[in-house]
């Protein structure tokens, strides 16, 4: 029983550990501000757009090519 005890108590030790850890190292990141992150989601939403596009119209190309090939 006393086995497990200490078990737990090291376990909560490094848990606790950790999350001092991690606390740190968040306080040393640079955030970005809202306007870039504003800007960042707006870049990766046009690329989603532009590349889903592109990959449609290759799509409706193959798909056509394979028609034609199979007729």
């Amino acid at each position: 029983m006393e086995e497990i005890k200490e078990k737990v108590k090291i376990t909560i030790q490094k848990i606790t550990q950790f999350l001092k850890d991690a606390k740190m190292e968040l306080k040393k990141v640079t955030w970005p501000t809202p306007k870039q992150t504003l800007a960042s989601t707006a870049v990766v939403i046009i690329l989603v757009f532009v590349v889903s596009f592109i990959l449609g119209i290759f799509d409706f190309v193959l798909a056509k090519a394979v028609k034609f090939i199979l007729r």
